[in-house]
Order: structure tokens, then C-alpha cells, then sequence
């Protein structure tokens, strides 16, 4: 065990060292000051030493378990004791990855994440598995359940870090973000040192990345989503696949932008890099995007087709009042943006709110001139601090600069009256809070305690106000035609809806199991760490990014049925090649499944400007239906003769399976060949009629024309019959 109990035993001499590299003006003088350091912590008569890890313990990443005095004997050991839900945790993450770039395992480095939970839902491997992935961690992580390192060293805080020497013996301790310097400077002077004593070893760590293990799928922990007005479009902040999609109501994809990969990257949607984004808001054709780990927020312009930044400097930074040109001004993980009218201005939805995770703060960015409550003319533009000091703490106040957020992560507007509120999701205070948008009063609503400095007043429980419980709500929308807000009650894994008018939490969907179960009632449908919300304008069908499902579900909130939007890979043609798709820029084909038929129908003679009718003739299986949140659909191709199509409708949807389309198209009056193959594909969704299981299948149809000179009459109908 470690003389001198825990990381207080290393407190005089390394505050000594601080104090000293304050004055050291050349990187030679702090490397020297270091080594002097290392030389008189080096020659105790007693170690400074740190308990091995528990040999019941749960490991990620590797290959099985380690031990320090055994494995990690010969190597400089990184120690980051971290909790997934943190934010400074997570703003630590770039520094280690640049630290694990710059040295490995051969030069004598290791980091090893030790997760001591905050959450009790936290606690549990497969979710710490999500975060993992979800953060792109690739060192060891041990689950230390129970934080008993945490306790022996007498850790306070998150993130701390403990730098080890290759005895297992404390050299450092770093607590909070933001000290990269002083985290390279004491490693590497650390291998340098213990390098010239021969105590560094080059063997190599078991590594086994559970990351390679996945399978790939449409989705990876969609964060956010959000619906247009219309309600035929929604946008999908596909986080870990670091790209924004655009899908319409059906799950067939009309844009993709950005990803796979992280970057960051202004320009074409092609060209475009995000890095983990999160929030997402839709006017007409401009997305505005929270792009957390870039901290930066983007425009999309979806006529233009281009990706353009309105704030932030591409870095993590720490100011906390705000005031300068957007894209001049530094912010820090923003989490969530949602649109607003300010007090004057001509303008409606002229301020993005931004739910500025990693300052606790609300943010504004003023997208016209105008005033927000409580403040000054604001030109076009300025970004600044809105509500929230700063601090980390549950505090409300009926001054905005005076409250204080914890980790806000979720943003909805109210703007009708009485509410004329925003509704926050503060999720490490685990409270749903509302800030005035006449004055901006910050309140409770519910969840959380009185205390303004305890973080820990979580649970799982349906009441009114503060006896309600939430733990680390991420996500939440106004539901406007019933006066409820709906929440994301993230580590319960459940979707919840409070009256704001009474106060009162109620559980609306999900058991408070971690799964992915789509049931016959609401109560037992499950979900998997929800992160986003939104409800449609009409107020019928509510979306959820089920974030560690990977996947979006769709609860319709009149006749409590829930479904998946399936994501639906699309063909796209190129405007240039084939001229004829201008009109309808482009033209959106899902991807059959594999196991789609295609059935060859009889070749059919046919006479320029003839009117060819395709009569569907489809039957589904017994004790099923269509699926109302997915509409099914047909679409017309002819792969090399797209000519063919030229003016006409390719595609339509099938709304009632008793009463099928009659699918019309009209030959062009001149032919480019003496034949040509059409192919009519159909996509079907359709669920039990006890909504247990849906799938989707698909059809193709193959028509060969063959062309003749003959009049054969004006219209030739053919059948499309098939039985799923």
C-alpha cells in the first residue's frame, strides 16, 4: 500500500515543482526541474505504491486482465480515473490520444482508463462498452465498480490522473482538464529518466479493441434528432459515425453529410468532417449542428449543398461571458441547439440557443440583430453567454448570470404562453430546469434537490417537482398539442413526460432496462441510453435517437404503437450524366434487402408514347398490416435506359394494401434503342397486428420493352402479383 496514504503523499514535493516551472522560462530548464524531481522522489527509501488491480475485476480492450506489478512492470503507467457521463472527463480524452500518438507500449508508455462510476447505471460493463466506443477509446479501461483505487489513493475528483513509474510507484498527479503540457512534459521526462536507469521495457500489452468485434449498421449512437416543419424530413445527428443525415419519414436517406470518419472540414457534403455532433435544428432548407468534440457550430445549406462554421475556433475553450463574432469566438462542447426569437428584432427565430455543455452555461448566437432579455442591442452574429455562471452546480435564480447548469445537454422551446420558456436537460444535476424567455429567470421543474451543490440527487422515480427523480436526462422536447414536455431519462433508460403546469414526472415508455425490445405496449417496449428527442408540429408521432441501440424509434402518441425507422441506403444519380432528374434534383432508390425476389415478367412489345400501367397485386402475410410510420413504396429504374423516365414520377407511396396503386408511365415519343429493361422495385413495412415484430421486404419486377413500329393502342396494362 502506498506510505504516506494516497495521492497526499505527493502533494509537497510536486507543488514545490509547480511552483518552480512557473518561473522556468526555456522548455531545457523545465525538463531539468522535472528530472531533478524524478531524481529526489526516485530515491525514497519508500515507494510511493499503488494497490494492483483487483483480480475479480471487469477489463475492456484487452486480452484479459492486468496487473500492474506483473504486466505493466518496466512501463510509465498513465492512471485516468474517469466517469463516462463527465464532460471534463471527456475533454481530457483529446490529450491522452495525443499522448498514446506520440509514445506506445514498445517506448514504454501505457494509459489505462479506470472508470469509477458517478451513476449507478454507470456501473455496468456493457454501458461503460457504449462509452468506450462512443469516445474512440482504444487503451485498457478497467470497470472499478466499487472505486476502491479511488478510495485507497484518495481520489476527489474527476478526471484525475496518476502517473506511475515502472515499479508501480507515484510520480504525478494531475487533477481536472486542461493540463496537457505539464501531462507531456512529466512522461516523457519520466521515460527519459527511467529510460537511462534501464528500468523501461519494450514488451508489448495484450490489446484486444472491442471495437473490431462490431458489426456495421446504418446507425452508430445517433445522439440527436430533430423533424422539419412539415414533418416530412428529419435530421439525425449519426454521431459515431461523425455525420449528419437528412432522411425523410420513411428512413430513406436524402443526404448524407460528413463521416465516417472524424475531421474537421468546411465545403461540399462530400468534402464535410464533423467530430461527434450532437444537436441538430431544421428551418426550411439550414441545419444549424452542435459539432461537440470540433466545439464548433456548423450551417448546412441543403439547397446549396455546403457546410460552413458559425462559431468557434475549432479548439476547446474557456471563456465564459462571450460577446464576439461567432466564428471569432471560442466555445466548448456544445451539446444542443434549438431556434428562438429574441425580444426585439423583425426577425422570428432569429437567436440559436446552445445548450454549452462544457461551460454549464446556455449560449446565444444571434443569427439577425436583436436583444435578449435582460441585455443590450446584439448585432448579427455575436455569440455569448446567456444563463448559467459557469460554475458547475443545480443553482436557479431570477438572475440568468447568476444561476448556475450542470452539464446542460438537452434544449426545447415554449414559446407560447404562459410557458414562453426554454426547457433544459441538466444532466449531471439529473433536473429538467426552465429559463424565461421574458426575463431570464432560471427555475426548477423537476428532479434533483435544494441543495444547489449536490450533483447526487438522482433516481428512478415518478412524483411531482423535486421528489421526482431523474439520473442524467440528455434529451427533451415541448409537445405543444398537449401541453406536455417529454424527457430523455437517459440512465433509466426511459422516456418520460412532465405537466409542467402541475409539476408532475411520469413514466411514458420503457421498463428501466438497458435493451432493445420494441413490446406490444409502451411499458414494455425497451430502450438503451436515449440521448434526443423531437416531436412533430401536429403533435402525432414522437422520434427517439435510442443512442445505444443505434437506432431511431417511432412512438405514435394517439395510438401508442412504437416502431423503428429503418435507414435506407439510396442510390443517387448524377445530374450532369443524366439531365432528365433536374427537375427533382435527385432521385432517392433504397437499397432492396438481399434477399429481395426479382421476378422476370414476359417481355412486352410496346409503341413510342404508348401509356404502360402496372397494376400492383401484392398480399401480405395473415394478422399483419402496413406500417403507418414507414410508409411503404413503389420506384421505377431503368438502369442504362433512364431516358426511358424522362418527366415522369419514379416513385409513390403505398398507403393501403387493399387499395394498391396503379403505377402510370408514359413512353417517351422517341426511342434511344430497340429495347430496353424496366424494373419496378417495391418496399414494404408491415407489422403484426399486435405490433410485436416489423420487418421490411422488398420486390423487384423486371419488364423487358421490346419496340415496335406498330399502333397497338394507346394503354397496355400489366399485373404485379406476389404473396410475402
Amino acid at each position: 500500500m502506498a506510505a504516506g496514504g494516497g495521492l497526499s503523499g505527493l502533494l509537497p514535493a510536486q507543488t514545490q515543482l509547480e511552483y518552480a516551472l512557473l518561473d522556468a522560462l526555456t522548455p531545457q530548464e523545465k525538463d531539468n526541474l522535472v528530472y531533478q524531481y524524478l531524481r529526489k522522489v526516485d530515491s525514497r527509501e519508500q515507494d510511493l505504491k499503488v494497490p494492483d488491480f483487483g483480480g475479480d475485476l471487469e477489463w475492456l480492450n484487452t486480452e484479459g486482465p492486468i496487473s500492474l506489478y506483473q504486466d505493466l512492470c518496466g512501463k510509465v503507467v498513465v492512471l485516468d480515473f474517469f466517469t463516462y457521463c463527465c464532460i471534463n472527463c471527456i475533454h481530457l480524452l483529446p490529450d491522452l490520444h495525443g499522448l498514446e500518438h506520440k509514445y506506445c507500449d514498445k517506448d514504454g508508455l501505457l494509459v489505462v482508463g479506470v472508470h469509477s462510476a458517478k451513476f449507478p447505471n454507470e456501473k455496468v460493463l456493457n454501458n461503460i462498452k457504449s462509452a468506450v466506443l462512443r469516445y474512440n477509446i482504444t487503451h485498457p479501461v478497467v470497470n472499478d465498480a466499487d472505486a476502491t483505487l479511488w478510495h485507497e489513493l484518495e481520489v476527489s475528483c474527476w478526471p484525475t490522473l496518476v502517473i506511475l513509474g515502472p515499479r508501480g510507484n507515484m510520480l504525478f498527479s494531475l487533477v481536472g482538464e486542461g493540463h496537457k503540457e505539464q501531462l507531456f512534459l512529466f512522461t516523457s521526462v519520466a521515460l527519459k529518466f527511467y529510460k537511462e536507469k534501464r528500468q523501461i521495457t519494450d514488451h508489448k500489452i495484450g490489446i484486444k479493441l472491442y471495437k473490431d468485434s462490431l458489426p456495421s449498421s446504418p446507425l452508430l449512437f445517433p445522439g440527436k434528432v430533430t423533424v422539419d416543419n412539415s414533418g416530412d424530413r428529419l435530421v439525425i445527428a449519426d454521431t459515431g459515425h461523425h455525420r449528419i443525415l437528412v432522411v425523410r419519414k420513411n428512413g430513406q436517406i436524402l443526404h448524407t453529410i460528413g463521416g465516417p470518419n472524424s475531421g474537421r472540414k468546411d465545403g461540399r457534403f462530400s468534402e464535410a468532417a464533423f467530430n461527434s455532433p450532437q444537436g441538430v435544428a431544421i428551418k426550411n432548407n439550414i441545419i444549424y449542428v452542435a459539432d461537440t468534440e470540433n466545439h464548433l457550430i456548423r450551417k448546412i445549406d441543403l439547397e446549396l449543398e455546403m457546410v460552413n462554421t458559425v462559431a468557434g475556433i475549432g479548439i476547446q475553450g474557456t471563456d465564459k461571458e462571450g460577446g464576439a463574432k461567432g466564428e471569432e469566438q471560442p466555445i466548448s462542447s456544445p451539446w444542443d441547439v434549438i431556434f428562438g426569437s429574441s425580444v426585439s428584432g423583425t426577425h422570428e427565430d432569429n437567436v440559436l440557443w446552445i445548450a454549452m455543455a462544457g461551460t454549464h452555461q446556455v449560449w446565444a448566437l444571434m443569427l439577425e440583430c436583436g436583444k435578449l432579455p435582460k441585455g443590450s442591442d446584439l448585432k448579427k452574429g455575436t455569440c455569448l453567454r446567456f444563463a448559467g455562471s459557469g460554475n458547475e452546480e443545480n443553482r436557479n435564480n431570477a438572475y440568468p448570470h447568476k444561476a448556475a447548469f450542470a452539464q446542460p445537454s438537452g434544449l426545447s422551446l415554449a414559446s407560447e404562453e404562459p410557458w414562453n420558456c426554454i426547457f433544459v436537460a441538466d444532466s449531471e444535476s439529473s433536473t429538467v430546469r426552465t429559463i424565461s424567455l421574458k426575463d431570464g429567470a432560471v427555475k426548477h421543474l423537476v428532479g434533483g434537490e435544494r441543495d444547489p451543490l449536490n450533483l447526487f440527487a438522482f433516481g428512478d422515480v415518478d412524483e411531482a417537482g423535486i421528489n421526482a427523480k431523474l439520473q442524467h436526462p440528455l434529451g427533451v422536447t415541448w409537445d405543444k398539442k398537449r401541453k406536455l414536455l417529454y424527457v430523455a431519462d437517459s440512465y433509466n433508460h426511459k422516456i418520460k413526460f412532465v405537466d409542467p403546469k402541475m409539476k408532475n414526472c411520469a413514466t411514458l415508455a420503457g421498463t428501466g432496462e438497458a435493451s432493445n425490445v420494441v413490446g406490444s405496449s409502451l411499458m414494455q417496449t425497451t430502450f438503451n441510453e436515449p440521448g434526443g428527442l423531437c416531436v412533430e408540429e401536429n403533435g402525432r408521432l414522437l422520434y427517439i435517437a435510442d443512442t445505444n441501440n443505434h437506432q431511431i424509434k417511432v412512438l405514435d402518441l394517439e395510438t401508442k404503437i412504437i416502431s423503428m425507422l429503418p435507414i435506407l441506403r439510396t442510390e443517387i444519380f448524377d445530374d450532369v450524366d443524366r439531365p432528365f432528374v433536374q427537375n427533382n434534383k435527385t432521385a432517392n432508390i433504397p437499397k432492396l434487402p438481399k434477399s429481395a425476389p426479382n421476378i422476370q415478367l414476359p417481355s412486352l412489345t410496346v409503341i413510342p408514347g404508348q401509356t404502360l400501367q402496372f397494376l400492383l397485386r401484392l398480399s401480405l402475410p395473415a394478422n399483419t398490416k402496413l406500417t403507418e410510420e414507414a410508409p411503404s413504396s413503389w420506384f421505377l429504374t431503368a438502369e442504362g435506359n433512364e431516358w426511358l423516365l424522362q418527366g415522369q414520377n419514379p416513385s409513390g407511396e403505398i398507403e393501403d394494401i387493399s387499395h394498391q396503386p396503379l403505377i402510370s408511365l408514359q413512353l417517351p415519343s422517341s426511342f434511344l434503342s430497340s429495347e430496353a429493361v424496366l424494373s419496378i422495385k417495391v418496399c414494404l413495412y408491415y407489422c403484426s397486428k399486435d405490433s410485436s415484430a416489423c420487418m421490411m421486404k422488398g420486390i423487384s419486377f423486371s419488364q423487358l420493352l421490346q419496340i415496335a413500329d406498330t399502333n397497338q393502342g394507346s394503354t397496355a396494362q400489366v399485373e404485379l402479383t406476389y404473396a410475402f
